[in-house]
């Protein structure tokens, strides 16, 4: 029974990580850099310069951060899947 807590919570935790990734890859950094910097460009106040280049490196870093935050959570999933088999 334990065997299959683990390969549940494993693949669990891989399906987690992806919705993760693609959730802080797209979601946060591609569309929010790019609201970001059409926001302040289109701002009626004085532009400021740090925003721009903010929302320009969220764009630039999205694919990154995305597999990063989406390994932080697929790589303990395999390890859980792989020792489940290895006890199996």
């Amino acid at each position: 029974m334990e065997i299959t807590m683990k390969i549940v919570l494993g693949v669990g935790l891989i399906i987690a990580g992806i919705v993760l990734g693609c959730y802080v890859g797209i979601w946060v950094c591609f569309v929010g850099g790019l609201a970001e910097v059409i926001t302040e460009a289109t701002s009626p106040n004085a532009i400021v310069a740090m925003n721009i280049a903010e929302g320009i490196a969220k764009v630039l870093f999205s694919g990154l951060l995305g597999w990063f935050s989406a390994f932080v959570l697929i790589i303990p999933g395999f390890t859980l899947i792989y020792k489940a088999w290895e006890d199996y």
